[in-house]
């Protein structure tokens, strides 16, 4: 598979075209990921997005990730808009980390270079840091709507799905088009 701007096309319009067609193919990973983990609620779940498709990474077959993909494409093909967003994403942790740094960083830049000073502040950063980790679950899903995925799953097709095995490693990859 390779990645070719198409003819008369611009390079703003076909980065554009790329990084819609990532955030359609992660949406689609997270609503499968939600409907796997509705149907086998003990097993450990990833996955991986990018441009063809995504991986699902866990203990299911082949069927299981066919099954749980066309239904979760349907799902969001019917408007349930709410599956492209999953708790567990790595966008969260993202949001977790800017907050985070931006509340803590905010305490420590600026005058006071003595030590005292900034020891005074400990308290403070502690404080916005415990603030900024309550705020990034909903920033992170912010994110998620917004930036990292989408539920607009129109016209987008499931072309494949094939297993992987890497040693004690098991994914399945999903190829998708439109």
């Amino acid at each position: 598979m390779t990645l070719s701007k198409p003819s008369g096309t611009n390079i703003k319009s076909f980065i554009g075209h790329v990084i819609q067609r990532i955030r359609r193919n992660h949406g689609l990973e997270h609503a499968t990921l939600h409907v796997l983990s509705q149907r086998k609620p003990t097993t450990s779940l990833a996955g991986q997005s990018d441009y063809w498709g995504f991986w699902i990474i866990g203990d299911v077959s082949q069927t299981e990730v066919q099954e749980s993909a066309l239904e979760a494409l349907r799902r969001l093909q019917a408007g349930e808009n709410r599956l492209a967003v999953h708790p567990y994403c790595g966008t969260n942790l993202v949001a977790s980390a800017i907050l985070g740094s931006l509340a803590v960083g905010s305490v420590f830049i600026g005058r006071g270079k003595r030590s005292r000073s900034k020891l005074e502040k400990i308290p403070l950063a502690i404080a916005l840091a415990s603030l900024s980790l309550m705020l990034a679950r909903p920033f992170g899903a912010w994110l998620q709507e917004h930036v990292t995925t989408s539920a607009d799953a129109a016209g987008l097709q499931i072309q494949s799905i094939r297993p992987v095995q890497r040693g004690w490693m098991r994914a399945q990859r999903v190829n998708t088009r439109g």
